[in-house]
Parts: C-alpha cells; sequence; structure tokens
C-alpha cells in the first residue's frame, strides 16, 4: 500500500476506513490521505463530539450517503479515529474516497 492508498475494511453491512482528524481548522474538507488515513479538516471545535458530527456531515457529503449510514467506530477523543458506513461495499468505498481525493 502506497501512502496515497486508503486502507478500507469490511464492516457489517458495509465498509470502514480511518480517518485524521483536524478540527478547529479555517477550511473544512478532505485534505488528502497520509498512511493510509483520510485526512479530515472541520471548523467545529473538538468539544462535546462537535468535530465528530461534522466529521460525519462532510463524509456523508462527499461520499453521497445519509449521515446515518456513518457511524463513529473508534477514537471518539482522538486524532485518528475509525468510521463505519453501512450500505457501501469496501470496494464501492474505495472507488467513492478515489473519486473524492482526486
Amino acid at each position: 500500500m502506497s501512502d496515497s492508498d486508503v486502507r478500507v475494511d469490511p464492516w457489517e453491512d458495509g465498509a470502514a476506513f480511518q480517518v485524521k482528524a483536524h478540527a478547529g481548522a479555517r477550511r473544512q474538507g478532505v485534505a488528502g490521505v497520509r498512511g493510509g488515513m483520510v485526512r479530515v479538516e472541520v471548523q467545529a471545535a473538538p468539544e462535546r463530539g462537535k468535530a465528530n458530527q461534522a466529521i460525519v456531515r462532510l463524509l456523508a457529503g462527499e461520499l453521497g450517503v445519509p449521515a446515518g449510514a456513518i457511524r463513529l467506530l473508534a477514537g471518539e477523543t482522538r486524532l485518528e479515529k475509525r468510521f463505519g458506513v453501512r450500505g457501501v461495499a469496501p470496494g464501492d468505498l474505495r472507488e467513492r474516497l478515489r473519486l473524492v481525493l482526486g
């Protein structure tokens, strides 16, 4: 796996992937891939779950899925997080991420 490849794994009825979060950023968006993790920047502060909620909304919009399909699996208070996407096969999620990352 190269540094620009996102690691996607099967999860329940969908797929999961790692995110490196940057809360309190100037801009919001997907900022690339590093070490197999999608780098995500959100303006929300990392307090009381606000940044995590913003990341879910951002990922839902970018991946074309409802926010309810995305679940934070691990890393609630960490910069490195793991998200699951219901209803999307691992191969399909890889393709959607490839399109988002350009």
